[in-house]
């Protein structure tokens, strides 16, 4: 039998076996379920070998989900073309009431062969890696958040409200070290409670002190030292903007990095009617989080502190003329929009959108390395 001249192969993935469907090319090509197969590299390597026998060209995917990109790379490794597909993106149609793991692969072979498919950015393994660092930092803190609260829902149950307002340092640790209760179960509970607080902590600072160490050796680390030029950008910030958006060479203007982080109106529009809503949210939410909170610094008056002045040294001539421009509008732009009435969520926001643009020059500005 000769060869076909191409397929398109749709996979729907799961933890142990993954669904396999293929459509010919062309308009009319037979779109067919091959079944399942396990969810392994000597598994997909044979079915690959199968096809070959075939069909000339084959091109791959499947959705992104967390089962993660070791599908995709096992594919590249054997020299054919693999896409992992944004799942908020595929095109349903509003009637369809059925799912199952033979359709879902059937229709993203036939989505991929019209050209309906929208795909994400796959990082190497290293920047995967550290992406896996800075996420686990991530719910570390979120971790240690819920056992603060914790520790002062308990106090505040008890009548024990720390007389200061800052929390949480050495002060604070004292005076809960001083805090006695009457009976030996509540005892046992707060001291259990301050513990975990502790844990915690200590968890966070390990996380952070090894981002610290690693970021440094990271291809990425040119344009993290760049950005934090930028005022309400430290390393951790930073870590995790380059850790989430990559190489930002990929994004051809600041619009499409300002689309990809979600914080552009949303718009709802028809024939002369104009109507537009708030930011769309959609996109890397844990990037549009660091900028919305590196928003916040603007509101102060243009300012480098000693610290900043240092690390903005650091970086190149451009890109320091870039972080003082920044700092100039965007400090400009909140007093203004302030000014107006806006609300200061909205002002943030705004003021974000306009950071994401100052990020992206200077990921034109820094080449990362190779």
């Amino acid at each position: 039998m000769g060869k076909h001249s191409e397929i398109f192969v749709g996979l729907d993935v799961a933890k142990a076996k993954n669904a396999v469907a293929i459509a010919e090319g062309g308009r009319n090509g037979e779109v067919r379920y091959l079944g399942e197969i396990e969810n392994t590299p000597e598994a997909t390597r044979r079915l690959i070998a199968k096809l070959s026998k075939t069909y000339g060209k084959m091109t791959f995917c499947y959705e992104a989900g967390p089962t993660g990109y070791g599908l995709f790379r096992w594919i590249c490794d054997l020299g054919h073309e693999c896409i992992v597909v944004a799942p908020s993106l595929i095109p349903m149609k509003a009637g369809d009431r059925v799912k199952t793991n033979r359709r879902d692969a059937e229709n993203l072979a036939k989505l991929l062969r019209a050209g309906e498919l929208t795909a994400v950015w796959v990082p190497d393994a290293r920047h995967e890696a550290i992406r896996d660092l800075v996420r686990a930092r991530e719910a570390a803190a979120q971790d240690q958040t819920r056992k603060r609260q914790q520790v002062t829902s308990f106090l505040l149950r008890h009548g024990r409200i720390y007389p200061r307002k800052k929390t949480w340092g050495a002060t604070h640790a004292r005076w809960l070290t001083e805090q006695a209760f009457e009976h030996v179960e509540q005892r046992i509970a707060f001291e259990e409670l301050a513990m975990a607080a502790r844990q915690a902590s200590e968890r966070v600072a390990r996380l952070e002190a090894a981002i610290a160490e690693l970021v440094p050796k990271w291809s990425m680390a040119p344009m993290v030292e760049a950005l934090q030029a930028m005022r309400g950008i430290d390393l951790l910030a930073a870590s995790i903007l380059m850790a989430e958006l990559g190489d930002l060479t990929r994004f051809d203007s600041p619009r499409q990095l300002m689309g990809f982080l979600g914080l552009v109106p949303s718009e709802r529009s028809t024939g002369d009617s104009v109507r537009r809503g708030g930011i769309t949210k959609t996109g890397n939410t844990r990037a549009r989080r660091v900028l919305i909170e590196s928003a916040w610094s603007y509101r102060l008056p243009p300012k480098l502190g000693t610290r900043k002045r240092f690390l903005a040294a650091r970086a190149p001539q451009a890109v320091r003329e870039i972080a003082r421009k920044a700092q100039t509008r965007l400090s400009a732009r909140t007093r203004a929009l302030t000014a107006k009435g806006k609300r200061s969520t909205v002002v943030v926001a705004a003021v974000a959108r306009e950071l994401a643009g100052f990020v992206w020059a200077i990921g034109r500005e820094v080449a990362p390395g190779r």
